[in-house]
């Protein structure tokens, strides 16, 4: 299965809050479909597989992750010693684009791909293009000295209301790069998500 391109504030309707996804809120409160007008039948209870499914695409679609690239992540965070799904949570926030994102050079993950694509984003000084690029501890992470977009970067962090840096990040605002300490924590990741429902769903498969 492809990347998901088309409209964000739908699936943002059926699912709930997706930072990574996008900052846009829906003037409609209903979930999409015609289900969704149904008045009575808007409450209706979903099966247990359909929980879990919607668990595991809150995480798909906030990340930008296709489907295959998911279930290599989970095959990965198992692989490892300690709690799966805070591992698999892990795995995800150290992918390039999402400490882009982390960092406020992007209003959304989407946005921090497309900059680390065209090059403006360093690790260790060295221009890195892949967005799912795993960082590891002490990297430092930077933008481009002579990128074109430095300004847009900079002004996207200035203006993002959401620009908590969280305490696995070490962030210097003169340099405008960050030095990865820690592993996140759980309480630093702001999407609502059981992760437990995540593994479960592909511990059937």
């Amino acid at each position: 299965m492809s990347r998901y391109l088309g409209p964000k504030l739908k699936i943002s309707r059926r699912l709930g809050l997706l930072p990574g996804l996008t900052t846009k809120v829906s003037k409609k409160i209903n979930r999409p479909g015609k289900d969704g007008n149904l008045g009575s039948d808007t409450n209706k209870k979903l099966t247990e597989y359909g929980i879990r499914l919607e668990e595991k695409q809150k995480l798909k679609f906030n990340y930008g992750l296709t489907e295959n690239q998911l279930y290599r992540y989970i095959k990965e965070a198992r692989r490892r010693q300690g709690v799966t799904g805070l591992i698999l949570l892990q795995l995800l926030e150290m992918r390039l684009d999402t400490i882009c994102y982390t960092l406020g050079y992007a209003k959304s993950i989407a946005q921090a791909r497309q900059l680390v694509n065209h090059g403006h984003i360093t690790v260790n000084k060295s221009v890195v293009s892949i967005p799912s690029f795993q960082c590891r501890l002490d990297d430092t992470i930077g933008i481009k000295p002579n990128s074109s977009s430095k300004s847009f970067i900079e002004n996207n962090f200035k203006t993002n209301p959401t620009n908590t840096i969280p305490s696995h990040l070490k962030f210097d605002n003169s340099t405008f790069e960050a030095k990865i300490i820690d592993y996140c924590n759980r309480d630093d990741i702001s999407l609502q998500l059981d992760e437990l429902l995540v593994i479960e769903h592909y511990s059937r498969r």
